[in-house]
């Protein structure tokens, strides 16, 4: 889950720089990388905690973060 959430952050560095330098796309670019490399953080967190409590909020947010992508990848499509 590590290697694969580090290299959805890296796909979304290229986007990122795709968006900005070709689309001149800045705002919303810089939301989805914030979220989007925000994953990996909550991963290594979640495997990290030391506690269930802490373990099940960190997946919780993880959750959460994946759908805000999964939404502002929905709106840079149908834009």
């Amino acid at each position: 889950m590590i290697n694969k959430s580090f290299d959805f952050a890296l796909q979304l560095v290229e986007l990122y720089k795709f968006l900005t330098n070709n689309k001149k796309e800045f705002i919303m670019a810089k939301q989805l990388l914030k979220s989007g490399t925000s994953v990996g953080a909550n991963v290594k967190e979640a495997i990290a905690a030391s506690n269930k409590k802490d373990f099940v909020n960190n997946v919780n947010n993880i959750g959460k973060r994946s759908k805000r992508n999964i939404i502002l990848v929905k709106t840079f499509i149908q834009k």
